[in-house]
């Protein structure tokens, strides 16, 4: 994958975990995102992270004191290698955890 490629599909998966958030309407969160950057804030100061790493090809996410490096397989899933976890599944885990509540991407 070039990097028009990699901008493209990463934007795509950013723009969806905000649009999907917002309309989950949950108690707390305020999602910014800016650019390759999507901040996810709760009521009490945390704040995940998630942006698209274009030198590494990567989506990378910050979520507590845990990291998690995604790349991009051809069946459109954003995959970790170290943990086998799959971003839109991680993404709602960790959040739902958070905020105590079913979060579905």
């Amino acid at each position: 994958m070039d990097v028009k490629e990699f901008h493209k599909v990463s934007a795509r998966a950013l723009e969806h975990i905000d649009t999907r958030l917002g309309e989950a309407d949950l108690d707390g969160l305020d999602i910014q995102h800016a650019g390759d950057v999507l901040t996810i804030g709760f009521a009490d100061g945390a704040r995940f992270v998630i942006n698209a790493h274009s030198a590494a090809m990567q989506v990378w996410m910050a979520a507590g004191t845990t990291a998690w490096h995604f790349d991009y397989e051809s069946d459109g899933r954003w995959i970790a290698r170290r943990t086998g976890d799959e971003l839109m599944q991680t993404v709602a885990r960790v959040v739902g955890d958070k905020v105590g509540a079913r979060v579905a991407l």
